[in-house]
């Protein structure tokens, strides 16, 4: 069947985009990666300063876990609203308005004097997150509808480098300005101002576009949804995607600690994180094309667990003893967020299916997400160690397993579901 990778897929009858300007083009490309490279770091900057952010606003076990859960609400949340605000607004406009919250809530929280008014501001810089990640696939179908693939693993590729970047350096930053926390996190709002700058141009050139896709209709001239939760696989796509998004944010917000609780200096703790986070750059190109080529992508989900299950049983038994390969084995298990998006695009035949299967998978994906973070600080706290957190996060590799596996077989949801 076909279909591109990371989740897109062109439907029959796809209007072939006319030529733009050449300079709206250039700031396309200059935005996604620079966009891209800012929708994680206000995650993975907190991860490596956790415990002095802790300390310094006095923050529980439980509270610090509720703060790692807030990303994947607001992404739940906040990216649904992003196609009609796209619709209103275009695109452009609303990846912009993204930049500058993140902006803004990055240069907020490490000032805003308590840990209510830092949750606000975090929760403003991940709601322009949220947008922008939902829209960044449908800004490079509009753009460059024949150069998915490449301008998709570009945009992977800037995402895991800023990941990895501000988890990597955040540490040796912070000492660098003086060693205050509040440095060290709001350094961040530097590169998230730069990524405003390439969408001003074309906020009010919304003719520099080129045309959508157009909708496919009823009779009667509305649109024909699926009934997506009438399928199969879009639910254990939806499961699979909550469950992987889990274990990725426990590592992002939790991770470095681990190393740090078993005697890993911060500065090193910061670098495994990074390592974690940087094993997503080669392998986001080298997966999705394997997936396309194989009629079933169960065995791809066995191996990535496998890798997980083997990074939880070292980070249990020598946690600083074999630290890197642990950060290896776990930044490999990770990749199964491009897998999931590559199955998205194979499980559906056409470009509305494909987006409606999306939105389905990630927005109960991360809803599913969300108690995760949440647990393991609680356990982490009341248990005086990370033995249960870390029995938790095996345990939710197995089902996670399981579902990738139904959900890698070969049908799709137009079969399965139908139309309303």
């Amino acid at each position: 069947m076909p279909s591109t990778e990371h989740g897109a897929s062109t439907a029959p009858g796809t209007r072939t985009t006319p030529p733009t300007r050449a300079w709206a083009t250039r700031l396309v490309v200059v935005g996604i990666v620079l966009t891209a490279l800012n929708l994680r770091p206000a995650i993975t900057s907190l991860g490596a300063l956790l415990e002095e952010v802790r300390d310094g606003l006095g923050m529980s076990g439980s509270v610090a876990g509720l703060l790692t859960s807030v990303p994947p609400l607001c992404f739940a949340v906040f990216g649904v609203t992003a196609p009609r605000l796209a619709r209103r607004f275009g695109p452009a406009a609303v990846v912009c308005a993204g930049m500058a919250a993140i902006t803004a809530g990055l240069l907020i929280r490490p000032y805003a004097g308590g840990t209510a008014g830092f949750l606000v501001a975090s929760a403003l810089a991940l709601m322009g997150i949220a947008v922008s990640n939902v829209l960044m696939p449908v800004i490079v179908k509009r753009w460059f509808p024949d150069r998915v693939g490449s301008m998709t693993g570009l945009y992977s590729m800037a995402l895991a480098l800023g990941t990895s970047l501000a988890a990597a350096v955040t540490v040796p930053l912070t000492g660098a300005l003086g060693g205050a926390w509040q440095s060290g996190l709001a350094v961040w709002a530097a590169l998230a101002a730069a990524a405003v700058l390439p969408w001003l141009p074309l906020v009010r050139g919304r003719d520099t576009a080129p045309a959508q896709e157009p909708a496919r209709t009823v009779p009667d001239g509305r649109t024909a949804p699926l009934r997506i939760t009438r399928s199969r696989t879009a639910w254990a796509l939806a499961v699979f995607f909550g469950l992987q998004a889990t274990a990725a944010y426990i590592t992002m917000g939790w991770m470095a600690q681990i190393f740090r609780d078993a005697g890993v200096p911060a500065g090193t703790a910061g670098l495994l994180l990074a390592v974690t986070m940087v094993m997503g750059v080669p392998l986001a190109f080298v997966i999705p094309r394997l997936a396309t080529r194989l009629p079933h992508q169960g065995p791809i989900v066995l191996a990535l667990g496998v890798c997980g299950l083997a990074g939880y049983a070292g980070l249990y038994l020598a946690p600083a003893g074999g630290a890197w390969a642990w950060a290896v084995l776990l930044g490999v298990a990770n990749c199964a967020f491009p897998l999931a998006l590559t199955m998205v695009g194979m499980r559906a035949r056409t470009g509305a299916g494909v987006a409606q299967l999306s939105a389905f998978a990630q927005s109960t994906g991360y809803l599913i997400s969300i108690p995760g973070p949440l647990l393991v600080g609680v356990l982490y706290q009341h248990s005086g160690g990370w033995g249960l957190p870390i029995a938790l996060m095996a345990g939710l590799m197995l089902p996670q397993m399981a579902v990738g596996v139904l959900a890698g077989r070969d049908r799709t949801v137009e079969d399965e579901a139908g139309r309303a």
